[in-house]
């Protein structure tokens, strides 16, 4: 015989010519000496090379294991004292009772719903984290779900977690706020043949989440060609100077189009407006001549008229000076004074001949 000694928190398993034979708790236990003794940790999981099926036949040792069986397509979340420890995956598993508080939750992969009671730390988790499917709907987004092709709900902004098994599943995302498209550089005929480069933006909102994400393949894409489609139609009815004089007049009718359309594609247009018109090189420079012809033009019709204005001023001034003498004199002294201004020196000759005359002049 001989003495085996268990200590507390352990338990031992007695095994004899490779069978096992009994379980043994703390304490002193006198043996036989064929005897074999494997001591278990109770705050450990229980492992032994026998199998369980075998060992749990003693029911003395049944009593003392908590056994969990996950089948296929199962996970079991294991808690110990309250706080998570592992993922079961599939097999047979047993754990000490006594000790450890142990709490499982069992998980059927089989429904992509999350319906347990799990905290969002434990989802996070790096063990959990493969079995999870994690979409996320920023502030400015609405989502679909969608389940094997199919529309199941709207999603609101938030962090949703699935999961992860053979159902196909999606979430389709659009951005909710305002948005701005622009055609840049389209190269458009004008009814007389001119060719031009235009810049055109609208500004639009995702209001219909199912005919923008579901109904429509690329809404933004078909939105695009809409635009463009109306600006070719329009401009291509009027020639360049009746397009530049009604710059307004093209964003009105791209946005009234864009409306009468828009509404298919589950959007609302708010705004939309011409940012530039970008003729070729040889019709700006064109366009320029033009425009200097036209002030050119402009400033020679003022010019006469301004000519004709200061002839018929002269011709007022004559028919006074014809009939008033005084007048005739003022103008005079005025002409003199200014040849006056412009000369610094006067050299007289001729004697008294001069004064006289300059009297003769000033004489009333």
């Amino acid at each position: 015989m001989k003495r085996i000694r268990i200590n507390d928190g352990k338990v031992g398993l007695v095994f004899r010519n490779g069978d096992y034979r009994k379980v043994i708790t703390a304490g002193t236990t006198w043996l036989s000496l064929a005897d074999t003794v494997m001591v278990y940790n109770l705050t450990d999981q229980f492992y032994s090379s026998k199998n369980l099926n075998i060992l749990l036949k003693d029911e003395a040792l049944a009593a003392m294991l908590e056994v969990v069986d996950v089948k296929d397509n199962e996970i079991v979340i294991q808690y110990a004292d309250g706080k998570f420890k592992q993922v079961l995956t599939v097999g047979k598993y047993a754990f000490w009772k006594g000790l450890v508080e142990y709490t499982f939750t069992r998980v059927d992969l089989s429904d992509f719903n999350i319906t347990q009671d799990i905290s969002k730390a434990v989802l996070t988790s790096t063990d959990l984290l493969r079995y999870i499917r994690v979409y996320v709907v920023e502030s400015y987004e609405r989502g679909l779900l969608m389940i094997d092709g199919k529309l199941k709900k709207a999603l609101d902004k938030g962090t949703y977690y699935f999961w992860k098994n053979t159902t196909a599943l999606s979430v389709l995302k659009a951005d909710m706020r305002h948005l701005q498209m622009e055609v840049s550089g389209q190269e458009i005929l004008t009814k007389d043949k001119a060719g031009l480069r235009i810049n055109f933006n609208c500004q639009y909102k995702v209001v219909d989440l199912v005919k923008y994400l579901i109904d429509n393949k690329d809404a933004d894409k078909q939105l695009y060609v809409l635009m463009q489609l109306a600006l070719r139609e329009y401009i291509g009815n009027y020639t360049l100077d009746e397009l530049l004089e009604q710059k307004s007049a093209i964003a009105d009718y791209v946005k009234e189009v864009l409306k009468s359309k828009a509404d298919t594609l589950g959007i609302e247009i708010r705004d939309s407006g011409v940012k530039d018109i970008i003729l070729s090189g040889e019709l700006r420079n064109i366009m320029n001549q033009v425009l200097v012809a036209q002030k050119q033009a402009q400033a020679n019709v003022i010019t006469r008229r301004e000519e004709t204005a200061s002839t018929r001023s002269l011709l007022n001034t004559a028919k006074l000076m014809e009939n008033n003498e005084m007048l005739f004199k003022l103008k005079e002294m005025e002409y003199i004074e200014r040849i006056a201004d412009k000369i610094n020196n006067i050299s007289l000759s001729g004697g008294n001949q001069v004064v006289d005359q300059l009297k003769e002049i000033f004489s009333r």
